[in-house]
């Protein structure tokens, strides 16, 4: 097996499709349950769409990979629009959100690390299976393993802490 292979990964990304559709659920659980709270805080309508974004990536990209007889390179490409124009939009749309002057440095600082984690490794497993070195689909393990973190972390925030 080695990294540059998709075919060969294919029980993996089966398990991280099947996880990124769980979580995936959770989140609309979660915005189900406090949609209330959630709209009366101005940046919480966003990071809900931002967890959303990422795990629907994770998800996206898991569902690519196991295309049959697809070759590294349109692999490549597909992981590679799909993080740095995913990514990239989310972070725009993240720093151009009004702050007050007293929030915490941390309230745009988590949800762009969220964001950054969910596509950047994204983006370099793309341009390293086009270009056929330098890590391959282990960018992708980081991908899934970096977007479930934040994701989960997000789903507590507007779970379980927005009750607080």
């Amino acid at each position: 097996m080695t990294s540059l292979q998709p075919d060969q990964w294919h029980d993996l990304f089966i398990a991280v499709a099947s996880a990124a559709a769980a979580l995936t659920g959770l989140i609309f659980v979660a915005v189900s349950i406090n949609l209330k709270e959630i709209i009366e805080y101005p940046g919480l309508p966003h990071r809900a769409v931002e967890t959303l974004a990422v795990m629907t990536g994770v998800l996206l990209l898991s569902v690519l990979a196991l295309i049959p007889a697809q070759s590294r390179q349109a692999l490549g490409t597909e992981a590679l629009v799909l993080g740095a124009i995913g990514g990239g939009y989310l972070v725009v749309q993240r720093l151009r959100m009004p702050r007050k002057k007293d929030d915490p440095v941390i309230w745009t600082a988590v949800p762009l690390a969220v964001v950054l984690a969910g596509s950047v490794p994204m983006a370099a497993g793309g341009i390293s299976l086009i270009a056929g070195g330098g890590g391959g689909l282990y960018w992708f393990v980081a991908n899934a393993l970096l977007g479930f973190v934040g994701v989960i972390l997000n789903a507590w925030i507007l779970l379980v802490e927005i009750q607080r």
